[in-house]
C-alpha cells in the first residue's frame, strides 16, 4: 500500500508519519510538505532513513505538480493533515488559509478522483479537521458529529468549507473518505506560535506570558500521540463516508491551564514555586474569539475502541520534558521570522 500524507513535516504530521513508518513497514509512506514556517523536517530525524520513508517537497496548492505526484506513485490512500492552522494568522492574512485550506484540499481530491475514477476498491481518502467548524459552545453541551457548523474565523471558515468539499466529493463522485474533527492538540514538536508551547518558550526565556481577555477561554486538549493512534484507527478501521470526533475528554480554562504549567515549569526549572505566575500579562482580545471548545468522543470509542492513553496533567509533563530536552531545536525554530511574527502578534 502506498500512502501519501500531507503536511507530514508539521506537528500532527509528524507523529502520523512516525506511526504509520514504524507500524507498518510493509507499507510505502510519501510525506508530502512544502516546508513553510511550521514544516520543519527535525522532526522526523528518526525515521528519515527507513526504506519505507520518502519525503517530497511541494505545495498541495500547485495543481499540476499533485496531478503528477498522483500519476507517477499512484496512491492507494491519502492522510491530508497539510493546512495553515492558526486563527492568529487566519485573522492577519485570511487568502493565505483559503488558498491551502480550501483550494489544496480541492487540488487532492480532484487528483485522488482522477488516478481511481470508478475504481475505488480497497482506496481511502482521509480529511482531518477540527472542532473549531463547529463554532462555540456555551456552558454546557458538547460537539456531535451532527452539529451543525458554524464558523467564526477565517480559518475555521476554510476547515468547514474543505470538509464540505470531501463530503461533496463523496456523495457526487463516490469518492471512498473518511473524516475527523479534533479538539486542540498539544505535546512534543509543537511550534510555538500555540497556546502551549508559546507559554513553555516564554517561561524558560523569562518572558510575559499573553493571556487573551479575562483567560476564561476553555479548551479540550488532545496528546497528539493519542490523536496520531486515533488517525491509525480510523484510517485502518473507520467506515466510509462517516465523521469521528477525536477528543481528549479534558476540558481547561485557559488560565487555570497556564497556571498548572507555571507550576510544572517551576518545578521541573528549580525556580521559586509561583514565580513563572508572575510573568502573565492579560493582552487585548482576538476578533471572533470563540468561548468554549468540547469533544464528545464517545462514537470513536465504542465503534473502534479508542479512547486518550493519558490524562492532561501526564501529557503535560511529558511534553515540557520534550522541550526542555531539545532547546537546540527550540532555538532553532524561534529564530528569524518567528521573532518577527511574535513581535507583531503580541508586542
Amino acid at each position: 500500500m502506498k500512502i501519501l500524507i500531507t503536511g507530514g513535516a508539521g506537528f500532527i504530521g509528524s507523529h502520523v508519519v512516525r506511526r504509520f513508518v514504524s507500524n507498518y513497514p510493509t507499507y510505502e509512506i510519501y510525506n508530502l510538505d512544502a516546508l513553510t514556517y511550521a514544516g520543519n523536517l527535525e522532526n522526523l530525524r528518526d525515521v528519515e532513513n527507513r526504506p519505507n520513508y520518502n519525503f517530497v517537497k511541494g505545495d498541495i496548492v500547485d495543481e499540476e505538480f499533485i496531478k503528477d505526484l498522483f500519476e507517477k506513485h499512484t496512491f492507494d490512500g491519502v492522510i491530508h493533515l497539510a493546512a495553515e492552522s492558526h486563527v492568529d494568522r487566519s485573522i492577519t492574512d485570511p487568502l493565505a488559509f483559503v488558498r491551502t485550506n480550501i483550494i489544496g484540499t480541492v487540488n487532492l481530491l480532484n487528483a485522488f478522483r482522477d488516478l481511481w475514477k470508478d475504481n475505488f476498491d480497497e482506496k481511502r481518502f482521509y480529511h482531518v479537521s477540527t472542532d473549531e467548524v463547529y463554532g462555540s459552545l456555551g456552558a454546557d453541551g458538547l460537539f456531535t458529529e451532527t452539529t451543525a457548523y458554524d464558523p467564526n474565523s477565517p480559518y475555521s471558515a476554510s476547515k468547514a468549507s474543505s470538509d464540505h468539499f470531501v463530503r461533496a466529493y463523496g456523495e457526487t463522485y463516490g469518492l471512498p473518505y473518511v473524516m475527523s474533527n479534533c479538539s486542540n492538540n498539544y505535546g512534543p514538536n509543537h511550534f510555538p506560535e500555540k497556546l502551549i508551547p508559546l507559554f513553555i518558550n516564554n517561561i524558560i526565556e523569562n518572558k510575559p506570558l499573553p493571556v487573551y481577555g479575562d483567560g476564561k477561554y476553555t479548551r479540550d486538549w488532545l496528546f497528539v500521540e493519542d490523536h496520531a493512534r486515533a488517525i491509525d484507527m480510523v484510517f485502518h478501521k473507520g467506515k466510509n463516508h462517516e465523521t469521528y470526533n477525536i477528543g481528549g475528554f479534558n476540558e481547561w480554562q485557559n488560565i487555570d491551564l497556564v497556571k498548572l504549567l507555571c507550576d510544572i515549569m517551576d518545578r521541573k526549572l528549580g525556580r521559586t514555586p509561583g514565580s513563572s505566575q508572575e510573568l502573565i500579562t492579560y493582552v487585548k482580545d482576538r476578533p471572533g474569539h470563540d468561548l468554549r471548545y468540547a469533544i464528545d468522543a464517545d462514537k470513536i470509542n465504542k465503534e473502534l475502541g479508542w479512547e486518550p492513553s493519558v490524562t492532561f496533567e501526564q501529557g503535560l509533563e511529558k511534553t515540557i520534558d520534550w522541550f526542555l530536552a531539545n532547546e537546540k531545536w527550540l532555538n532553532n525554530v524561534t529564530s528569524g521570522e518567528y521573532q518577527e511574527y511574535y513581535d507583531k502578534m503580541y508586542s
